[in-house]
């Protein structure tokens, strides 16, 4: 986790969704919801595809974020633009 989190922090959008998906895990760092939608949020605004459609479960569940569909389907819709097919 060390390595992604300083390619994270450098801006680097996988880094970023892969951060994401340890604190959503809680693999090697304490689960952390809030944390997961964080990182995911700075990979989806440089566009990266899963973490725009992760960061939407998250806003469809109040996972992390307040619970906002309107906010879920912006975030499935440029996923699904995209090419991602969940």
């Amino acid at each position: 986790s060390e390595w992604f989190q300083k390619a994270a922090a450098h801006g680097d959008a996988v880094a970023q969704y892969n951060f994401g998906l340890l604190f959503y895990k809680g693999e090697g760092v304490p689960q952390d919801d809030a944390a997961a939608a964080a990182w995911f949020r700075l990979a989806a605004d440089q566009g990266h595809v899963g973490a725009q459609y992760n960061l939407g479960v998250l806003c469809k569940n109040g996972e992390g974020v307040p619970r906002d569909y309107a906010t879920a389907v912006e975030w499935y819709r440029l996923a699904a633009d995209q090419g991602h097919t969940e």
